[in-house]
């Protein structure tokens, strides 16, 4: 069971680094933004290259693919979601649908389709309770839970943070004060796409490397998302780790489960969102 948890966790983790820009994107841009699939497989798919380049270096692979992949981020940001603002919901996904699609060919041309492992860069368990876990999981764990205090701070404390928290509650309002909220946006999403590309270089050597891989976990990342809230920063952390132990604890007794588990929990949520709409128009009761 212990293994369970530490898999679960660790799925957790690597949905966080990925589904926070997501709800960042949301969150300010009202976008559904499906080009973040494609962030996360590019990303992956330049770091094998550098590791071969870099002489097995896992830390500078990871550093140079985040830092290849800032530019790409800022071109779809700026040619491709910038003009989504203010339009309907269904241009947005069309979109940046077809950019998933367009940059998974791409990658196909380039890399080919045939997966590609990536051992493991630490190589050490650790015995807890007779149970061996693996150190990288541990460290991918704890990479999330750091993320997730770091993002807390820039968003109380920095002046960028703070503005697009507040577009997350009032856009419109923001935007009254004559702030130009749109370059603030490009900020967050060139560093929500560079978390999107941590998240896949982090899970390589846990799975593997392929053109699909952003298709993958694009779902799961929405289920992350509604769950704890569109554009809620703090609850997408906490759905990310409840739904990754959901997959797992799922994926132990009933394997071929573990994904609709995950839209079983989604689907309850909206559920219940819908339910206590209802109720509230038929007593009549407002939030405050």
């Amino acid at each position: 069971m212990i293994e369970t948890i530490a898999y679960g966790c660790t799925i957790g983790a690597i949905l966080y680094f990925f589904s926070i820009g997501l709800a960042i994107t949301f969150g300010t841009m009202h976008i559904i933004n499906f080009a973040h699939g494609t962030v996360y497989a590019l990303g992956a798919y330049l770091f094998v290259t550098f590791l071969s380049l870099m002489g097995g270096v896992f830390p500078l692979a990871l550093a140079a693919s985040i830092a290849a992949m800032l530019p790409v981020a800022y071109v779809i940001e700026r040619f491709v979601i910038r003009r989504l603002y203010g339009e309907s919901m269904d241009y947005a996904m069309i979109a940046t649908y077809g950019v998933l699609l367009i940059g998974t060919e791409l990658t196909k041309m380039v890399w080919g389709t045939t997966p590609q492992p990536i051992n493991d860069p630490v190589g050490i368990s650790l015995s807890l309770v007779g149970v061996y876990l693996s150190l990288y999981r541990i460290i991918v764990v704890a990479s999330a839970i750091a993320l997730f205090f770091a993002l807390r701070a820039f968003f109380n404390r920095s002046v960028v943070g703070r503005i697009v928290v507040a577009a997350l509650e009032d856009n419109e309002g923001v935007r009254c004060l004559g702030i130009d909220v749109n370059r603030y946006f490009s900020i967050v999403f060139v560093l929500g796409s560079s978390l999107a590309v941590l998240g896949g270089v982090l899970y390589a050597p846990i799975s593997t490397v392929d053109p699909y891989m952003g298709f993958d976990i694009l779902l799961l990342a929405f289920a992350v998302v509604i769950v704890g809230g569109m554009g809620n920063l703090n609850g997408t952390f906490f759905s990310a780790l409840l739904l990754g132990m959901v997959m797992a604890i799922t994926g132990r007794y009933w394997s071929q489960a573990a994904h609709a588990m995950v839209f079983m929990v989604m689907a309850i949520v909206l559920v219940k969102d819908s339910l206590f709409r209802t109720i509230r128009r038929l007593f009549g009761i407002r939030t405050a």
